[in-house]
């Protein structure tokens, strides 16, 4: 969704329909019209539930995702932003590049390896920015 799309997010899903123990899981969490990305996964776990469908619901209800927590989107200027020193090891510059598939790497496939390699998603988020990897698709469906 591009910026003048802001605020008409459940246009993207026009057979969807509301889910009252989502939305009330997420109405708890929310923060006037948005919600972080940690909250929503937070639901989705609660709920044991797909991130994808909590982001059908999140668009529902015209919330806007904030604080990405690989850091691609949703923070205030000065957080969030990537670490353009990162250094980047040859294995896990090996292991991203195996996750990749057309030029592009999942959120999930990122999570897991943030885990993998002990690092903080955030990291992940900039080094694939360092090394020009696209992250695509968010487990939310925000991008």
């Amino acid at each position: 969704m591009t910026h003048e799309d802001r605020g008409h997010y459940a246009g993207k899903h026009p057979q969807r329909k509301i889910d009252p123990v989502v939305v009330e899981k997420l109405e708890k969490l929310k923060d006037i019209n948005q919600i972080t990305c940690a909250a929503a996964h937070r639901v989705a776990s609660d709920l044991n539930i797909s991130p994808k469908e909590v982001g059908v619901q999140v668009d529902l209800m015209e919330l806007r995702l904030v604080q990405c927590q690989l850091g691609l989107f949703g923070h205030t200027p000065g957080s969030g932003q990537s670490d353009k020193e990162i250094r980047v090891s040859d294995d896990l510059k090996l292991r991203l590049e195996k996750a990749t598939k057309e030029g592009r790497i999942s959120c999930k496939a990122c999570w897991d390896i943030a885990r993998e390699f002990k690092m903080s998603r955030m990291d992940i988020g900039s080094v694939c920015k360092k090394i020009d990897l696209r992250i695509k698709p968010c487990q939310l469906g925000t991008f």
